[in-house]
């Protein structure tokens, strides 16, 4: 029988998850609007851009944990400057962020060999999980799981994507692609919690919440 898996405390959840999606989201879409009307889409793009690298690099250079959502953010970003420096025709318009889902779909597939699946990444930005939590032969094993899952659903939604934007009319497209991120979404973590789920029955392991954490201002280092 595995040791229990500890869940983190949902307000730890929240401070931990906050700092996070403010440098990886929030931050490059300020940049991007408040540029957007002085320079255009493109320097807004690559300011946003810079944004994101910068932040990589420097977290990378001082040895600290670089978060998924940041990650995420530059290989978006990085997608929608290139369909930008291109075309301005609107199947470029809708490819850009198709350009991302399969981009987004690669890095997932790309991080599992080199041992550190995305969705961990992913999941670490969200939830404090500690030392042992991660650790854990079956949280990676999991997560490992839903890397390729993730992957695979996110070409499959891009095909998908393709095929609608040169077989169907604008309104059909826009329609269904509305509906299909995040029912494919959905269903990636439907079918990964279920996994597992029965993956913890199976092996009879526990879930526990863990108790809050007192606040403290060091950096947490990976």
């Amino acid at each position: 029988m595995h040791a229990p898996i500890v869940i983190p405390n949902l307000r730890d959840a929240v401070r931990h998850a906050l700092p996070n999606v403010v440098e990886g989201k929030l931050v490059p879409v300020i940049i991007f609007v408040a540029l957007l009307e002085l320079t255009g889409s493109t320097w807004a793009l690559l300011a946003a851009l810079a944004w994101s690298l910068a932040s990589i690099t420097w977290r990378v250079a001082t040895g600290r944990r670089v978060p998924g959502l940041v990650v995420l953010s530059a290989v978006a970003l990085t997608a929608r400057t290139i369909a930008a420096l291109a075309t301005g025709s609107m199947v470029i318009y809708f490819l850009q962020p198709t350009v991302t889902t399969v981009l987004v779909g690669f890095a997932f597939m790309a991080s599992v060999p080199l041992g550190k699946p995305l969705a961990l990444k992913l999941a670490c930005d969200v939830l404090p999980f500690d030392d042992a939590t991660t650790e854990h032969p079956l949280v990676r094993r999991f997560f490992v799981r839903l890397s390729v899952l993730w992957a695979i659903t996110s070409l499959c939604n891009a095909t998908i994507t393709i095929w609608l934007l040169l077989t169907q009319s604008t309104t059909t497209f826009v329609l269904v692609k509305s509906v299909l991120g995040p029912a494919t979404a959905t269903v990636t973590i439907a079918v990964g919690s279920i996994w597992f789920w029965f993956t913890l029955r199976g092996t009879g392991t526990r879930l526990v919440w863990a108790p809050r954490r007192i606040a403290t201002t060091t950096p947490a280092v990976v």
